[in-house]
């Protein structure tokens, strides 16, 4: 009798059941609808609370916090409410998760595993409305697997049918969106022309036929008080306009879509808009743009010679120092800048810079006086006789001698490319300090000299 009252006792004695915290959460891909009083989300909330009602006798709980993504992708995990759930699940206070379908919490494969993971580290389980299973158990993850596959899959299929409409339409010449070119605006998902901006996209074109520089015209136009396209989003959000540089005008002047051209992959086709550029001036401005940059390099260096380049080094940093140039009010000015003042800026070096035309001077009137000085027209005279020992010796000392005493007086003669090639041959480095320079003479370079000092060796211009 005490065995069987004990055994009624236990089965009339209530199973406690631990308290089960559930969190609900939602997501829409689209913003579409969202305003609506009863929506998406909503629909997807009540549907995870009625099942977790259902398993109250389970101890099952909701939880009142709300996690809802509305309009974003199932592609990614960068969604604000799905990061608030991880960091509540990864302290604690999440049991269960619930969704109406798997892919409400992710569209990926890999990304589900990822969440999936973390689940599992914090013991929680993962359970969907619709498609009932249990992530504990490895028949459950297989069936999450192959419903992720396919969720995947969907998504991918989805992916390939818009970028299908956006070539088809684009084709077809439409606007599919993006930032509006300047010249443009955007009127019901259509280009019309902004005749303001129209006028300065023309003048772009026309002003970069007559510079024939990007540089020079980006400057041009900055100094107008000239910016890029200031607009607004479809979602009022205010784009205001920039500076044009250098790459914003080598982007304006190879978009087709001034010529009523839509482009897609490369390809163009004939746009609905009407064109802003004439097709004439167009392909006057692909012809200077397909110009070599080199050569044109090659033409601003030949219209700003440097004799120097090449020798000069600058003495704090050791990098070495390379011509550049700049024009104020018409007027040319020419330095040689150290590299690494150009990378890391000016104040990262005591150098910095130094005015070339006097740095030129300087060196000449240094070489000048070298060439003047007895002991160096020795050494000079001494390689001479190692090359030429026929003939007079003494008549041919004279020769160099005097030929030497002469450069000063020759030297404004010959042509700019000959100075630079004699003061190559000459100096091995121009070392440049703040309390001035050094310059470091090539041996070789003497013996060479000494030769071509002969009659009619040097190129004297005409």
């Amino acid at each position: 009798l005490a065995q069987s009252g004990e055994a009624g006792t236990r089965a009339m004695t209530p199973t406690l059941k631990r308290k089960t915290r559930c969190a609900v959460y939602c997501r829409k891909s689209s913003e579409e609808g969202l305003e609506q009083e009863f929506n998406s989300l909503d629909a997807q909330r009540d549907a995870g609370l009625a099942y977790i009602e259902s398993q109250r006798h389970e101890g099952w709980i909701a939880i009142a916090d709300r996690y809802e993504d509305g309009g974003f992708s199932g592609g990614n995990l960068e969604r604000p409410a799905l990061k608030r759930l991880l960091a509540d699940i990864e302290s604690g206070r999440v049991d269960v998760v619930v969704v109406y379908k798997i892919d409400r919490l992710s569209r990926a494969l890999m990304d589900f595993a990822k969440l999936v993971e973390v689940f599992d580290r914090r013991g929680v389980t993962f359970v969907s409305v619709t498609q009932s299973f249990n992530t504990t158990t490895s028949m459950g993850r297989l069936t999450l697997n192959i419903l992720l596959s396919f969720a995947q899959f969907e998504r991918e299929v989805i992916g390939e049918r818009i970028r299908d409409k956006v070539a088809a339409s684009r084709k077809r010449g439409m606007w599919m969106g993006g930032v509006p070119p300047l010249g443009y605006d955007v009127r019901n998902r259509k280009l019309v022309v902004n005749p303001a901006e129209a006028a300065l996209v023309q003048l772009i074109f026309d002003r970069f036929l007559a510079i024939g520089s990007a540089t020079v015209l980006a400057q041009e136009l900055g100094e107008a008080g000239h910016r890029t396209k200031s607009w607004t989003t479809q979602s009022g959000r205010a784009r205001p306009g920039r500076r044009i540089d250098k790459g914003f005008l080598y982007k304006l002047l190879g978009n087709r879509v001034y010529i009523g051209d839509a482009v897609h992959k490369g390809e163009s086709h004939p746009g609905e808009h009407e064109p802003i550029i004439e097709r004439k001036t167009w392909d006057r401005v692909r012809s200077v743009l397909a110009t070599n940059s080199r050569q044109r390099a090659s033409r601003t260096r030949a219209a700003t010679p440097a004799p120097l380049k090449g020798l000069m080094q600058c003495g704090c940093c050791g990098k070495a120092m390379t011509p550049s140039h700049t024009r104020r009010r018409g007027r040319l000015y020419r330095y040689y800048l150290c590299t690494s003042a150009i990378r890391n800026g000016h104040a990262s070096c005591p150098v910095r810079s130094v005015a070339a035309g006097e740095a030129e001077t300087l060196v000449l009137a240094q070489m000048q006086g070298i060439f003047r000085t007895p002991e160096i027209a020795a050494q000079t005279i001494a390689a001479a006789a190692g090359l030429d020992d026929a003939g007079d010796p003494a008549g041919r000392e004279r020769d160099i001698v005097a030929a030497l005493g002469r450069l000063d007086t020759i030297w404004s003669e010959l042509f700019p490319a000959e100075q630079q090639r004699i003061l190559h041959l000459l100096i091995e480095r121009i070392v440049i300090k703040p309390s001035g320079f050094a310059i470091t003479l090539r041996a070789e370079g003497m013996r060479s000299l000494a030769e071509e000092l002969k009659p009619a060796g040097l190129g004297v211009a005409a």
